[in-house]
């Protein structure tokens, strides 16, 4: 999948765009699994031309206090570690600065963006949590975990429904968007991909979170809870999960190439991490080879594809997306969309 990916999309093709950070990382991971060069310089070549001689990034503008920029900057770290080259923790700083002034909710939850205000989404714990944990961990900054944990249970408190166990895609804290629960704040469906983005930043932010933090016990025990109510929606005939993940019977819902393979990914890293039962494997393996069969195509030239990729998905903003069952599988489904492909790819270095 690494290599078709490398033919078809040229570095000239990259956008600073939290989808396109994904794949780096996935394309770094490739690279530190098999030592194929080739990956490692797509990632760096890929980055070189956004950030200039200064760590300016372009076009990133921190005014927009989008979290979703955030993601891309991941890769700035490991580039620091091997070329010690001073403008990629330039850069890294201009990130950092931006959480620092993020408008936030009452609780100290990052708005997603300033466009979506008094809004928490289960997307942005994945955009910005893991760089900010990496960041406390290699500028020594302990209070950023705090800032860290602290989305993560923003989240868990707001977010997750206590009789399934799932999660609700957002969250208006002033209840003013169309889509909110006048009561609860939540939106109204159990979106995959954004329930696989949380459970990828949990399992991420562990890599960096310390031992003795008095918070990391809990997030552990969230993630347990998170795979419980997973696999409870995991399809019995495929083995992988529907776009709306709790009506997989009711009629134009589909089974989702991008939100199975980050469960897999989050599952079976949690399996090799210690933070899951070793049990939990099964439903990884179910998960992956149900994603070998339904999703993955190689043509006559060998390009691998993946199907059945959501395009995009999202809460509000013009024109209104209302949260509905009817929006959300309404938006187009694709293929080889990075959000999936790079999922796939993480997702296949676990299982093996």
């Amino acid at each position: 999948m690494a290599d078709s990916v490398l033919a078809r999309h040229p570095v000239t093709s990259a956008k600073w765009h939290y989808e396109h950070g994904l794949m780096l990382r996935a394309l770094e991971a490739v690279w530190r699994d098999t030592g194929d060069e080739r990956t490692w310089r797509y990632v760096r070549e890929v980055i070189d031309s956004f950030v200039d001689a200064t760590g300016c990034i372009r076009p990133y503008a921190i005014t927009d206090f989008n979290l979703d920029q955030i993601n891309p900057g991941r890769s700035l770290f490991p580039l620091v570690r091997e070329t010690g080259d001073a403008r990629y923790e330039r850069a890294i700083h201009r990130l950092r600065e931006q959480l620092t002034w993020q408008p936030r909710t009452r609780e100290g939850g990052f708005w997603h963006k300033l466009i979506y205000p008094h809004q928490i989404w289960l997307d942005g714990v994945y955009m910005a949590g893991p760089f900010l944990a990496e960041y406390a961990a290699t500028f020594d900054e302990p209070a950023a975990f705090d800032e860290v944990t602290r989305e993560i249970l923003l989240v868990e408190k707001h977010l997750r429904d206590r009789g399934t166990g799932l999660f609700y895609h957002g969250w208006d804290e002033s209840r003013l968007q169309r889509w909110a629960n006048p009561e609860t704040g939540c939106s109204p469906h159990f979106w995959g991909r954004a329930i696989g983005w949380y459970a990828m930043a949990i399992v991420d932010v562990l890599d960096t979170l310390p031992a003795a933090h008095p918070q990391r016990e809990h997030i552990i025990a969230i993630l347990g809870g998170l795979v419980e109510a997973v696999a409870r929606v995991q399809d019995a005939a495929s083995g992988v999960w529907y776009q709306i993940l709790d009506q997989g019977e009711r009629p134009g819902n589909y089974l989702e190439s991008s939100a199975s393979c980050m469960f897999v990914y989050a599952i079976a890293k949690g399996v090799r991490q210690g933070y899951l039962d070793a049990s939990c494997l099964a439903i990884a393996q179910r998960g992956y080879q149900g994603i070998l069969r339904e999703f993955v195509v190689v043509d006559e030239q060998g390009m691998v594809s993946l199907t059945n990729v959501c395009g995009v998905g999202g809460l509000g903003g013009n024109p209104y997306r209302d949260g509905s069952f009817e929006y959300y599988i309404g938006e187009k489904v694709v293929a080889n969309d990075f959000k999936g492909v790079g999922s796939f790819i993480l997702a296949s270095i676990e299982i093996e």
